[in-house]
């Protein structure tokens, strides 16, 4: 099966860009990174806190049946514009990665149609590059699918 979640990574650099379309609005597409109970069903996690506004903060945790914590990630939100922009910082606990600033960009195609343009900043390229060789592409495209699913069943309100 295609990806269709495209990455771009060029090598030397300490960035990367990734790159979905949607057959959402751009109006659902921002509400599954806004709403708690939308972004559990699409990520798979549990949402911890999620302050959705300038200087806010975020964290999400993902716990295995007796309660062994497998993923713990948390950032602040640095910029907030609904259906538009959403800069913050990613840490994913216990992980080498360092700190992220990520910058996601929502755009309207048309009335149904949308693109998600994501803009990742590591400290280092190895740091970067040890990521990506951990399997990222194939996360990040399990999870776009899994959003796709789940926010098409919704209507906007």
């Amino acid at each position: 099966m295609e990806n269709r979640t495209k990455i771009n990574a060029e090598t030397g650099k300490q960035d990367l860009y990734i790159t979905r379309e949607f057959e959402l609005p751009v109006e659902l597409l921002f509400k599954a990174h806004e709403d708690p109970e939308i972004i559990e069903q699409w990520m798979g996690t549990h949402v911890l806190k999620l302050d959705s506004k300038k200087h806010g903060s975020w964290q999400y945790q993902t716990k295995d049946p007796e309660g062994k914590v497998l993923f713990q990630a948390n950032g602040v939100i640095h910029e907030w514009i609904p259906d538009e922009r959403i800069t913050r910082t990613f840490e994913m606990e216990g992980m080498p990665f360092g700190v992220t600033l990520e910058l996601l960009t929502f755009e309207k195609l048309t009335e149904d149609t949308s693109r998600l343009n994501i803009h990742v900043i590591y400290e280092s390229g190895d740091k970067r590059d040890q990521n990506l060789r951990m399997g990222m592409v194939q996360g990040i495209n399990m999870a776009h699918n899994q959003l796709q699913s789940v926010a098409g069943k919704l209507k906007i309100k």
